[in-house]
Parts: structure tokens; sequence; C-alpha cells
């Protein structure tokens, strides 16, 4: 094989890598909080997210007296969002409730106004529940061939229960691509829909309450 022939086959190995690698978004770097701005009723927006909450041994911790939420500075369309999460059970964390409830969102636009909880779709994280569709502020979905109502909160209920016992880490993927949403928890199909009102937006981690933690966030970006 010669030399130029070698460099073409090189080429055509590491370009999909390359290509892979481009489309594919840490939104956590496991050190700060950068990317993220921070929000809570009491006082309001933070540019710089550390000032309501923490990165501890390289995990994202939500916990503390007052509901709010870590919004993403970058928006998406046609991705897929893997995140990693985990109850924190250690009793000696502030916390606001003891009800287990958090929720990740997706596909919220940049002129919705912060607020709890803002426009979009959400991942819900709650003991029993986690994998509903949440749809916010009037967000509709077609869902087995109808068209949610719109509406402040709208639940529509996961297919089943792929939640690991409490304290373990879950991992879930949501997948938005051309009118085709899904979330997967451990590896199964939990919800489906079609058609979002909403095809752009931001990511949102939710705290409600109970303390909660997130080791992984990564937003691949897919071809429309």
């Amino acid at each position: 094989m010669n030399f130029p022939l070698k460099m073409m086959v090189c080429i055509f190995l590491i370009l999909p890598q390359l290509i892979e690698a481009q489309s594919t978004i840490n939104l956590f770097n496991k050190k700060n909080l950068d990317g993220w701005y921070a929000y809570q009723v009491e006082s309001g927006k933070h540019k710089h997210a550390s000032d309501l909450f923490n990165v501890e041994h390289h995990i994202i911790r939500l916990y503390g007296k007052n509901a709010g939420y870590l919004m993403s500075e970058q928006s998406f369309s046609n991705f897929k969002l893997t995140v990693t999460f985990r109850w924190n059970i250690d009793p000696s964390v502030i916390r606001k409730s003891d009800k287990k409830n958090s929720g990740v969102m997706y596909l919220v636009p940049f002129e919705a106004p912060d607020m709890l909880w803002p426009k979009g779709i959400q991942f819900q994280i709650k003991e029993g529940a986690t994998g509903d569709f949440i749809l916010l502020q009037d967000t509709t979905l077609k869902i087995n061939g109808t068209r949610t109502e719109p509406g402040r909160s709208v639940v529509s209920k996961r297919f089943e229960d792929a939640s690991k016992p409490i304290g373990k880490w879950n991992t879930m993927v949501v997948t938005v691509s051309n009118g085709i949403v899904t979330q997967e928890l451990n590896g199964k199909l939990v919800n489906k829909g079609v058609e979002p009102s909403i095809t752009e937006g931001r990511i949102l981690l939710q705290y409600e309450g109970y303390p909660i933690d997130f080791k992984k966030v990564v937003v691949r970006r897919l071809k429309p």
C-alpha cells in the first residue's frame, strides 16, 4: 500500500470519530458550573451558578432551603441528551422537603421567562413516577395519536417503571429527532411522543427540595 493510499484509509477510519466528537457536548466539565446559570424565586437569576449550587467530587449537587434550577446557556434542536442522576440520601445535607421529586427539562425556549417551572418538556424524576412526561406552560405533544391539551403542567405517564433503588445511579436518555421525542431510563423506553410544539431549547436541572446529584450531562447533536 503506497503512502497516499494509507493516508486516505486512515482519514476514512478516523473521520467518523472526529465528526462525532465535534457533535458531542459535555455540558458538565466535572470541575465547575461554567456554561450554566442558576435561578431561585427568592434571589432571582444568578449568572454565577455556584452562588446557589455546588460541584463536589466531580458531581453536581443540588440541595438547600429553596427550590431552584440550573439552566444551560446553550440551546439545542435534534439531539440526544444523556444524564446520570441519583438521590442524595445523606441526612446531613440541607433540604427543603423529604418528598423525592425533581426532573430534567429540555426544549426550554430562550424567550421563556425564569420561573418555577418554565415552558418546556420535563423528564420527571420522582419516586414512583420517574419517566413521566411533564408538559409545562402550554407545551403540547402528540401521544398515541392524540395531541395533549395545553396547560400549566400536564402529565403523560411512563410506560413502565425502570428506576434503580434509592441512592443508586440512574441513566436517562432523551432523544429529540425530526419531530419524535423519546425518553429512556436505564436502557428501557419509558415514554414517546411526536410533533412537540417546541423544537429547540435549553436544558434545565431541577431542584424541587430533595437533594439530588448529577454526574453526567452530555448532548450529542443529531443530523436533521
